[in-house]
C-alpha cells in the first residue's frame, strides 16, 4: 500500500539531484531518506531509484510513480483547496524561496503574520541564492532579485518592486581616497564583490546620461556571497561595493555610505515573483500570500523616506 505521505516524499527524492539535496529539502538527515526509499521500494517490491556519480536517476518504475504521484497529489491538493474555500478557509502547504538577506528582512515577516491570519496553512520558507539550481518542483512561490537571465516558459514571472543597483562606500574610505570621477577610475580603487546568482560580478556595468555603457572588469580586493557581509565591509572603510537599494537605503539616507560615481546607472535589480504552471502555484493560498507580500512593499520600504519627504515638502508650498 502506498499513501498521500509516501507520494509527498517521493516527489522531493525525485526532483532533487542527489539524496543530500532530498535531505535539506525535507528537513531530515541523509540517511534518513536512504532507509525510507529503501522501505517504500520493498513494500513496492520494485527499483525507483539507481544511484551514480552523476547524481540519482529514476528507474522507469521511479519514472511512473514520479508522474502518476504528481497528479494524485495536485488532485488531493484541488480537493483540499475547494473545499476550504467554500468554508472560506485558507489551507494547505505552502513552499517559499527567496534570498538570504531580502528574504530575512522583507519576506520573513510577512511569513509570520500571514501564519497568524491563516493557521491552516504550513509554510516552509528556504532562503537560498541559488534559485537557478533549485528545480520548481521544490518550491509554489519563489522571489528572485535582479534579471532573469534565462526565461522559462513554465514560469510566471511577476513584478513586486523596483530596486535600483548603486555604487557606495564609506566616508571613512573616501577620506582616504578621491571619489572616481569615471568608471575607469574604479581600476583605481578597492572594491568589494558579492558572488550570488552565478554571475559574473567582477564585471561592473554602467550606463551614463546619454545612455553610454561603461563596462569595468574590477580587482576584487575582497569578496563574499553573504551580502551582510560585503555591506558590513563597505561600512568598514574597506571599499567600494555595488549594492542594492533595499539593502543600503537607511546608510545612503543616514550618510553612512556615500553614492559614487551618482552620474551614472548601474542595471536594475527588480525584486520579481516566480510562479509555477502547476496547480500548487495558483492556489488560493500562494495568491493570498503573494498579495500579502505586494501589500508589505507599497510604499516601498527602501524609498519610503522619500514619498515623506516629498509629501512634506508639499504640505510646506501649501501652508
Amino acid at each position: 500500500m502506498i499513501d498521500t505521505e509516501d507520494l509527498r516524499f517521493f516527489a522531493v527524492v525525485a526532483a532533487s539531484p542527489s539524496l543530500a539535496a532530498a535531505a535539506r529539502a525535507l528537513n531530515v538527515s541523509p540517511p534518513a531518506v536512504t532507509q525510507r526509499l529503501r522501505a517504500l521500494e520493498k513494500r513496492l517490491r520494485v527499483h525507483l531509484m539507481d544511484r551514480s556519480g552523476r547524481g540519482l536517476t529514476l528507474t522507469d518504475e521511479g519514472e511512473l510513480l514520479a508522474e502518476h504521484g504528481r497528479d494524485l497529489l495536485a488532485a488531493f491538493d484541488d480537493l483540499d483547496n475547494a473545499l476550504a474555500e467554500r468554508r472560506g478557509e485558507v489551507i494547505g502547504h505552502l513552499r517559499v524561496v527567496a534570498p538570504f538577506g531580502f528574504g530575512r528582512r522583507h519576506v520573513a515577516p510577512v511569513v509570520a503574520a500571514f501564519r497568524i491570519l491563516h493557521p491552516g496553512v504550513r509554510v516552509d520558507l528556504l532562503l537560498s541564492d541559488r534559485l537557478g539550481r533549485m528545480p520548481s518542483e521544490m518550491w509554489d512561490l519563489a522571489i528572485h532579485v535582479g534579471e532573469i537571465k534565462e526565461a522559462t516558459p513554465s514560469l510566471t514571472v511577476r513584478l513586486l518592486a523596483p530596486n535600483d543597483r548603486v555604487l557606495c562606500a564609506a566616508p571613512a574610505y573616501l577620506a582616504q581616497r578621491p571619489a572616481p570621477l569615471t568608471p575607469a577610475e574604479l581600476k583605481d580603487h578597492v572594491c568589494i564583490a558579492l558572488r550570488e546568482n552565478d554571475e559574473d560580478v567582477t564585471l561592473w556595468r554602467l550606463c551614463s546620461t546619454d545612455g553610454t555603457e561603461e563596462r569595468v572588469r574590477i580587482e576584487a580586493d575582497l569578496t563574499s556571497n553573504d551580502g551582510e557581509v560585503v555591506r558590513g565591509w563597505a561600512l568598514a572603510g574597506l571599499g567600494v561595493i555595488v549594492r542594492s537599494e533595499w539593502d543600503v537605503a537607511d546608510d545612503l539616507r543616514t550618510r553612512r555610505l556615500i553614492r559614487v560615481l551618482e552620474g551614472y546607472a548601474l542595471p536594475p535589480a527588480p525584486v520579481v515573483a516566480l510562479l509555477g504552471s502547476n496547480r500548487r502555484a495558483r492556489a488560493a493560498r500562494t495568491e493570498r500570500f503573494l498579495a500579502a507580500l505586494r501589500q508589505s512593499l507599497d510604499p516601498l520600504p527602501w524609498r519610503e523616506h522619500r514619498h515623506l519627504a516629498g509629501m512634506a515638502q508639499a504640505d510646506r508650498h501649501s501652508t
